[in-house]
């Protein structure tokens, strides 16, 4: 019997990290569409033809 509920822990420890390295990976595609807009937003405002000119 001991041998079954250490097999479980290994399994259930198993399952959590699983469930950690979704919700990292979802953390960090979140993290990395947050960059690329900004990105995209900073390069349209750097084209943009309404931008002051000093003289």
């Amino acid at each position: 019997m001991k041998k079954e509920s250490n097999k479980r822990k290994n399994q259930e420890v198993v399952e959590g990290s699983v469930e950690a390295l979704h919700a990292e990976v979802e953390r960090l595609r979140m993290e990395n569409a947050y960059l690329k807009k900004l990105n995209a937003l900073v390069q349209t405002k750097e084209k943009s033809p309404n931008k002051t000119k000093l003289k």
